[in-house]
């Protein structure tokens, strides 16, 4: 992805809640027939604020990001999910429902679902406790503590800012 890095200052508020995201993914899940659990969705969420952050300098969403035991999470969203359990998420979405996505997002979006998108939420929770912004907001927990922790947008910022300069 070509990314814009900037060190300005983010906006202080964001496009989108994080439920509006979540359907994009969700209908981009449908669209394809691939499944997509409430998981996989928290990191893809992640991802796409991680990437929106690092390369645009700007705020997806507001919903705060929290470093959960299975990788970040954003409470709303998991809990609007949450009966689905481990089992892909089988709710329509349609376009009216992403309408009001701006076409910038929806490409960040998309190349998001084109890197992630083919993983399952396991990898992607093993790829999630790898990086620097989970584990500093994890700092001092044990394994199987929860954690209401916040992931900052900072963190996040300069740990993806650094990896895009590399390419990676």
């Amino acid at each position: 992805m070509s990314m814009k890095t900037s060190s300005d200052k983010m906006p202080t508020e964001a496009a989108y809640g994080a439920q509006q995201i979540a359907r994009y993914f969700i209908y981009l899940a449908n669209r394809e027939s691939k499944p997509i659990t409430n998981k996989k969705l928290q990191k893809l969420l992640y991802y796409s604020q991680a990437w929106a952050v690092a390369g645009l300098n700007k705020k997806l969403f507001n919903d705060k990001i929290e470093a959960w035991i299975h990788g970040p999470a954003i409470r709303d969203v998991y809990l609007e999910y949450k009966d689905f359990g481990a089992n892909p998420i089988n709710t329509p979405v349609n376009e009216q429902d992403i309408s009001l996505i701006q076409p910038e997002d929806k490409k960040l979006l998309d190349e998001v679902w084109s890197v992630y998108g083919k993983f399952d939420a396991a990898y992607l929770e093993q790829l999630t406790h790898s990086e620097m912004p989970w584990q500093e907001a994890r700092q001092g927990l044990e394994a199987n503590t929860s954690s209401e922790n916040e992931i900052k947008l900072d963190s996040m910022k300069s740990y993806y800012s650094a990896k895009f300069a590399k390419g990676v």
